[in-house]
């Protein structure tokens, strides 16, 4: 049994990419209004590529329902992108299946995104969204999994 599994309120890890913070980080404030506060330990990476390594290390040590990860990777006119989104979303699945628990994604990888106010609105509305469905989807498996071993 883990400590995540004996505490009366789960733990949460939120790891959130440093890259695009301005964007990125509404991801949390969206997961927060699902899971207290009180509830979540923040963890900063540098970038999207950094994440699936402490999301597993996170997970390893027992002390959390589920880990979400949040990272905006954006295509900066060469094909880069594609092999750090695919990197990412493999690893943060391995990570998961690995240790047991749960590795939720908030990772997009917009193909149009732009520096515009415009778009960086756009984004920041959708990584809120995102961040609490990231939440609802942790909360959802952590019931389904306590009434499989009850």
């Amino acid at each position: 049994m883990t400590l995540a599994q004996t505490e009366t309120a789960p733990r949460f890890a939120f790891v959130k990419a440093n890259w695009h913070a301005d964007i990125v980080n509404r991801a949390y404030d969206g997961f927060a209004e699902v899971i207290p506060e009180a509830q979540i330990d923040v963890f900063d990476v540098p970038g999207a590529f950094e994440m699936p390594l402490l999301a597993r290390d996170l997970a390893a040590t027992g002390r959390f329902a589920a880990v979400a990860c949040a990272a905006l990777v954006v295509d900066g006119g060469i094909y880069r992108h594609d092999f750090v989104a695919q990197a990412v979303v493999d690893g943060l699945m391995r990570a998961g299946m690995d240790t047991g628990v749960p590795v939720l994604s908030v990772s997009l990888t917009p193909h149009q995104f732009q520096e515009t106010d415009h778009h960086r609105a756009i984004y920041a509305d959708h990584f809120v969204e995102k961040g609490r469905e990231a939440a609802r989807a942790a909360l959802m498996i952590g019931k389904t999994r306590a009434a499989l071993a009850a």
